[in-house]
């Protein structure tokens, strides 16, 4: 059985009151997630669900030549696998773990049986859902409003936010994969905010050394992602 202790890493968990954490507790199973797993493919039905504790996943959207962009970035504020209880089933987004980490996982046909409860757990996560929409509204912007710079600030402080932590193990490939550009953009991204003694890059490493800065850098996007988190759910991410 679960721990409380193990459920309040995930920020959503730990708005459980007392009786609906023992009600739950022995559907849930804590997992170690590693780098590169499938959580879900796009199109595929939803079996099971994932509350990240310390792992951080991406949704990624494919395209027809294999390229991908990242949509939407999920850490311990939240969970996969929101189309279980919508009605959904499955997603056209592929789920996938880009920092290895503990994550707890429960069958999706628990998951729907207790939000028809519709206790305190469908509520949160109907809010989750809200500031998730908001998050992915908000990048389709910021892809197309902003400079690779500031998007790449805004990238790295979102991924702090999953995992807390200052060094990133980030290659320029793959970042470039997750923000839909060129990689020579972002070299010289990275290279700008490096010189401005905001991060260390080195060997697909990033260590970020100023947060104030990096957020200065940053478009206005990640604040207002932020405040919707606080607004809705009372906590931001990280």
């Amino acid at each position: 059985m679960i721990n409380k202790n193990s459920i309040s890493l995930n920020k959503l968990l730990r708005t459980l009151t007392e009786s609906e954490f023992e009600r739950l507790s022995p559907y849930f199973q804590e997992v170690n997630l590693t780098s590169g797993a499938i959580l879900h493919e796009a199109y595929e039905p939803i079996e099971v669900v994932y509350f990240p504790l310390t792992a951080m996943i991406s949704l990624v959207s494919i395209m027809e030549d294999g390229s991908t962009t990242e949509i939407g970035l999920v850490g311990n504020e939240g969970m996969i696998g929101l189309p279980v209880f919508l009605g959904g089933e499955y997603t056209i987004s592929r789920a996938i773990v880009q920092m290895k980490g503990k994550s707890l996982k429960m069958r999706s046909d628990v998951l729907v049986r207790e939000f028809k409860e519709a206790g305190a757990l469908q509520k949160i996560l109907l809010l989750h859902t809200q500031a998730r929409l908001t998050q992915i509204a908000q990048s389709a912007a910021c892809n197309r409003q902003h400079k690779i710079e500031a998007r790449l600030a805004r990238w790295l402080l979102s991924v702090y936010d999953c995992v807390l932590q200052d060094e990133l193990d980030l290659t320029q490939e793959f970042i470039s994969n997750m923000l839909g550009v060129r990689r020579a953009g972002v070299t010289i991204a990275a290279k700008a905010l490096q010189d401005k003694g905001i991060i260390r890059y080195n060997r697909g490493k990033i260590l970020i050394l100023d947060h104030k800065k990096l957020e200065q850098t940053s478009c206005e996007c990640y604040r207002i992602v932020q405040n919707e988190f606080i607004r809705l759910l009372g906590s931001c991410r990280g």
